[in-house]
């Protein structure tokens, strides 16, 4: 090595990518397995460029350093290589994440006598003090263990090289810079034939990590769910619907339920003191009980103590009627939600049109979506959902026909397959005769869930009777669904494709 060197620590940027290359190869000659390819690097530059660390020496570089931010209790302590990289696409990065994970450390080996990497190690520290994150965590090699591994276990080498009696060049120099072993793992880089495929997995805990532990509202494994099944029947009033309405979050909260769902259209009883008008102008006097009916949901949610998913009910915005429900939370916040996709019924005897956003409420039962009916049918929306961390979605519905509801039910079911997800939904039963386009109703509600080993063989969780009026209440457990997401039969989120397509919203859209 000369000595007139100028060192610079810096971000990488595209430019750097056949420097990068180069020392890829250099670094990991003896152990296989190929350099990253450039739209790899182009995804974390686009996704994180702050975690993505060089050092060049008169300006070639020749020492990277490569990281995500995870959000560490969704992978837990016992993950491979390819689930916290999402298969080398990265999705698994959370800005909202609690760690800094490392996915990569390399030195060109004509520079390793300048110790690069613990600059590099301590540039990482800054960054996750910097970004306030609770610690580093990452899997590190093992190279010195194909030497031993006749004659002793990973634990036995962990423990050796903790105690100075070997020297492993990663791990020891890990050690040395105030890394701890959480534990080994098997299986992590398959190809590492120098680590026999195996890993530590080590973690720098970041002391001026600030967090408020909370004895109360902690996040909830195990949600309890409330489903009306619906009668519908001929009421005179608001006040004698909000008696029905009242009865049934009054049961569902005696249950210690979490949230409760009711159907669409539920208050289309109503409508029948509008019988001499024209079904257009009915169903736009309807609408005038929406916001009353929103404001006595919101009273009930705090009173009884439950999330309220009100279902759906036709409201005027402007000059446009829309489909839309509300969430009503237990702590008095309220939220709206519309149906995306119109039926053919509701755009020509209504003049109803869509709305154009969904998202994912936070709730303190876990992430939720809603899709009103028809929009379950259409399966972007629950994935777009998904791609937001969605864990239950709720579909109020209303069908007439056994035919109508297969498609939704059939639809739901999917939906928590594909996603891996719960899916729930609620409809009404009984007849309307007296009002118009709202004759008769068809429904049997029920809870989905995905079809793996820790679920219901059919991915049903529970069901009511069909075409019955009813109170539905199941369990669901949402670490499951964690367990699943990494551990399942198989991966439907994990193994999407996304080098050949992918699913986003328009510009300006979301």
């Amino acid at each position: 090595m000369v000595h007139d060197q100028k060192i610079v620590l810096r971000n990488l940027v595209m430019e750097d990518y056949d420097d990068l290359v180069a020392v890829m190869r250099k670094a990991y000659r003896t152990i296989g397995g190929q350099p990253w390819k450039k739209n790899q690097i182009e995804s974390l530059l686009v996704k994180f460029p702050e975690g993505q660390l060089g050092i060049e020496v008169n300006g070639t570089i020749v020492a990277c350093a490569l990281s995500l931010i995870v959000d560490y209790k969704k992978f837990g302590d016992d993950h491979s290589y390819e689930q916290i990289t999402d298969n080398y696409r990265f999705n698994t990065h959370n800005p909202n994440g609690d760690v800094l994970y490392g996915i990569d450390v390399f030195v060109d080996p004509d520079y390793r006598g300048m110790r690069l990497g613990r600059r590099l190690y301590d540039a990482r520290k800054e960054l996750c003090e910097n970004l306030g994150l609770r610690s580093i965590v990452a899997g590190g090699r093992m190279p010195g263990y194909a030497e031993h591994a006749a004659e002793m276990t990973p634990k036995q080498y962990i423990q050796k090289v903790r105690n100075r009696e070997l020297y492993d060049p990663i791990l020891t120099f890990q050690l040395a810079n105030d890394f701890h072993v959480k534990k080994f793992l098997s299986n992590y880089l398959s190809f590492d034939s120098e680590s026999k495929g195996y890993a530590t997995l080590i973690e720098w805990n970041n002391i001026y990590y600030e967090t408020e532990e909370s004895l109360i509202n902690t996040p909830k494994a195990d949600v309890r769910i409330g489903l009306v099944q619906w009668q519908m029947r001929t009421v005179s009033s608001l006040e004698g619907l909000m008696e029905n309405v009242e009865f049934f979050v009054d049961v569902v909260s005696d249950y210690e339920c979490d949230f409760i769902l009711f159907p669409e259209f539920f208050n289309a009883p109503l409508m029948a003191q509008f019988n001499d008008k024209h079904e257009s102008e009915a169903i736009r006097l309807l609408a005038e009980y929406t916001e009353p009916l929103r404001n006595r949901f919101i009273d009930l949610a705090v009173s009884y103590n439950v999330n309220i998913i009100s279902g759906s009910m036709p409201y005027i915005n402007g000059d446009k009627l829309l489909n839309v429900g509300y969430l009503c939370r237990r702590d008095g916040s309220w939220e709206s939600f519309s149906k995306i996709h119109i039926t053919p019924s509701e755009a020509y005897a209504w003049g109803m049109v869509g709305g154009d956003k969904v998202r994912v409420f936070d709730t303190d039962a876990g992430k939720i979506g809603i899709l009103i009916c028809y929009d379950s049918e259409f399966p972007e929306l629950a994935r777009l959902l998904a791609m937001e961390g969605m864990q239950i979605l709720f579909v109020p519905f209303l069908t007439d026909t056994q035919n109508g509801y297969n498609r939704v039910r059939h639809c739901a079911q999917a939906r928590a397959i594909e996603n891996e997800c719960y899916v729930a939904i609620a409809g009404c039963v009984g007849n309307l005769p007296r009002v118009q386009h709202m004759d008769i109703q068809y429904a049997q509600s029920g809870v989905f869930s995905p079809c793996d080993f820790a679920f219901p063989l059919n991915g049903v969780v529970t069901e009511a009777t069909p075409n019955t009026e009813m109170t539905l209440i199941a369990d669901v457990n949402l670490d499951l669904l964690k367990e699943l997401h990494f551990n399942g039969s198989v991966h439907n989120l994990m193994d999407r494709r996304t080098d050949l397509y992918h699913l986003d919203w328009k510009a300006g859209i979301s």
